[in-house]
């Protein structure tokens, strides 16, 4: 029999990026249909449920004859001081009368997946009063805003592979690639300036991981301001695809498990026999839908319409077949900000495939801004060839926008 033939999941199939492009284009659709139901007065676990809704109804349009296709990650709406995703329970009465409040900070997230290839994007939104969002923001939360966005600019560049874009010659372009890559403590060094700047500090630990078919915690991480005991492993490199997160807060940056029940899952690596037939009946069924990729209990009680799921979880958890995220938040209650883009870095650069939207950042203003010289020399780095010399013209480069006065801000755009 003729062996059969291996398929190409890297990024050199062209078929990888385009699912990977299309599960990123729903996510940011999503995501902008989701920050407008975000107003005052609207409860988080309604939120929850519609943006599910729409990343299904948006999946089935696409890819109609792949039949692992779905979510990356569930629509959470975290908290003010919340560093991690939450998405509560329908069943929990408590959890799911929670409204959100007017000025209050919250981080969006979630995103969908094709044939494996996940995108998850995550922005942090101010929640508008009923009457509408307010025009200027100023004072800390202005500040923190600007701090998230810039340092996330940053290790965007940082994330870099030494001489990628370098041009010139051969041997120019050997001596930029010979260069070594920033080391993660070098990244949070950096990191951390830009957002003392605004009297912000990094949240620890934030991660940025390797994603891969089916995985998005893969074999490499960059991990910021480190909590004692773990550190980050690899470099980026081309033909990888990241999701790069960003986490700054107006406290101390120091974290704490909070006092409320873990409802988001992933399913792990391992592998082992649970004995009850439910547990192997639930295992089933979260293998099938979200596969490796994390999912809401929610979700699950939506799916089944029992609670005998639970008993499959909670065995799950313990054989170590699922993996349960603990809620964690800053340690003081400080309002925290954060991002994540997934990124396709190609030999062309780096290419946001999911991504907030664009900051305008002439509403944001500050009587702060960023004025070492080396971090502003980084931050005017683009992102990617220029293609074409008339279509970034007129936009102005992070570094500009970053020693303006928070007035005269300019929103910026890379090129990808």
């Amino acid at each position: 029999m003729p062996e059969k033939e291996e398929v190409d999941h890297s990024l050199k199939n062209p078929d990888v990026l385009t699912k990977y492009k299309t599960a990123a284009a729903i996510g940011e659709k999503v995501l902008a249909a989701v920050t407008e139901l975000c107003v005052a007065g609207e409860k988080i676990v309604t939120i929850c449920q519609k943006g599910d809704k729409l990343i299904e109804e948006e999946v089935s349009k696409v890819f109609r004859t792949t039949k692992f296709k779905g979510f990356s990650h569930p629509t959470t709406v975290s908290p003010s001081s919340y560093v991690t995703p939450y998405t509560p329970l329908t069943t929990d009465t408590a959890e799911a009368n929670i409204e959100l409040q007017a000025g209050e900070l919250v981080k969006l997230q979630l995103g969908a997946q094709i044939d494996g290839f996940g995108s998850i994007v995550c922005d942090t939104i101010i929640v508008p009063s009923k009457e509408g969002a307010q025009d200027t923001v100023t004072g800390p939360t202005a500040d923190l805003i600007l701090a998230n966005y810039y340092a996330n600019e940053l290790l965007l560049r940082l994330m870099m592979p030494p001489g990628l874009l370098t041009s010139g010659t051969d041997e120019e372009k050997a001596k930029a690639a010979a260069v070594k890559a920033p080391t993660q403590s070098k990244i949070t060094s950096l990191l951390d300036k830009v957002v003392k700047s605004y009297d912000c500090n990094l949240v620890e630990s934030t991660t940025s991981w390797l994603f891969d078919r089916d995985e998005i915690e893969g074999k490499k991480k960059i991990v910021i301001a480190p909590a004692e005991g773990t550190k980050g492993e690899g470099v980026p490199e081309i033909g990888e695809v990241w999701g790069v997160e960003m986490g700054v807060t107006l406290g101390s940056g120091k974290v704490k498990t909070l006092d409320q029940r873990a409802t988001l899952h992933r399913r792990t690596a391992n592998t082992y026999i649970l004995k009850s037939q439910t547990a192997r009946k639930t295992l089933s069924t979260i293998q099938n839908k979200f596969g490796h990729f994390p999912f809401s209990l929610r979700q699950l009680e939506e799916e089944g319409g029992d609670t005998k799921f639970k008993v499959g979880v909670f065995d799950g958890v313990r054989s170590n077949v699922l993996r349960q995220y603990e809620l964690v938040g800053e340690k003081d209650g400080s309002p925290v900000a954060r991002s994540l883009t997934t990124i396709a870095i190609t030999k062309n650069g780096i290419t946001k495939l999911g991504a907030p939207p664009a900051l305008d950042l002439s509403k944001y203003q500050s009587d702060k801004k960023i004025t070492d010289e080396e971090i502003l020399k980084l931050l005017e780095q683009p992102l990617a060839k220029n293609k074409g010399k008339s279509k970034n013209k007129k936009k102005k480069s992070a570094k500009k926008s970053a020693k303006a006065e928070g007035g005269e801000n300019e929103e910026e755009s890379d090129g990808e």
